[in-house]
C-alpha cells in the first residue's frame, strides 16, 4: 500500500467533499514546485486525474492549455479509496460535477443511510421499498421522499423503477 503524505491526504480528503471530487483549490501555502511535485506523484499513482475544466461553471484551473481552455484536477476512485472514502459512494457521485455542492457534500459521507440507499440502488437487481426499509429502519414514506427529493431533485440522479411480480416496485440508479 502506498504511504501518502499529510498534504496528499488533505488534498484527497477535501476533494471528496467537493462537487465532482475536484482537487482544487490546493491547501493554503502549497504553490509552485511543491504543488507540481505533490500532484505529479499523485497523478503517477492514479490518485488524481487532469480533466478539461468547465470554465462556465467556474471550476478552478490547474493549468491553461493555450487554446482558451484549461484543465482542472479531480480525485479518482483509487485516490479516494486510499484515504478511506467509500468507493460505492464515489461511483454514484462521479457524474455529479454539475450538481449542487451542498447536496454532494451531504451524500458523500460514508456510512450514512443515504450512502447505504445509494449503494442498494446501484446493485444490478436494485432494491424494493421493503428491502430498503429493512436495511435502514426508515418508514416507507421516508424512503420515497429520499428517492424523490434527495436523490432525484437535489443530487440529480436518475432513478428508474419497475414493478416486479415477486418483489413489488423495484428502484435502481440508471447507469447513464
Amino acid at each position: 500500500m502506498t504511504e501518502l503524505t499529510d498534504t496528499q491526504t488533505l488534498i484527497l480528503t477535501r476533494a471528496s467533499a467537493r462537487p465532482g471530487n475536484l482537487a482544487l483549490p490546493l491547501p493554503e501555502g502549497l504553490h509552485g514546485a511543491a504543488a507540481k511535485m505533490a500532484i505529479g506523484r499523485m497523478t503517477k499513482l492514479g490518485f488524481i486525474e487532469e480533466v478539461e475544466a468547465n470554465v462556465r461553471r467556474g471550476e478552478p484551473l490547474w493549468r491553461e492549455t493555450g487554446d482558451g481552455h484549461g484543465t482542472t484536477l479531480i480525485a479518482t476512485e483509487a485516490g479516494l479509496d486510499a484515504v478511506g472514502i467509500d468507493p460505492v459512494v464515489v461511483r454514484a457521485m462521479a457524474a455529479l460535477r454539475d450538481a449542487k455542492p451542498e447536496a454532494i457534500a451531504a451524500a458523500q459521507r460514508p456510512g450514512t443511510k443515504q450512502a447505504q440507499l445509494i449503494a442498494m440502488l446501484q446493485a444490478p437487481e436494485g432494491a424494493s421499498i421493503a428491502e430498503i426499509a429493512e436495511a435502514t429502519s426508515w418508514q416507507h414514506h421516508s424512503i420515497r421522499g429520499a428517492i424523490s427529493g434527495s436523490l432525484k431533485k437535489k443530487l440529480g440522479l436518475r432513478v428508474l423503477s419497475e414493478k416486479l411480480a415477486e418483489r413489488g416496485q423495484v428502484y435502481k440508479l440508471s447507469s447513464s
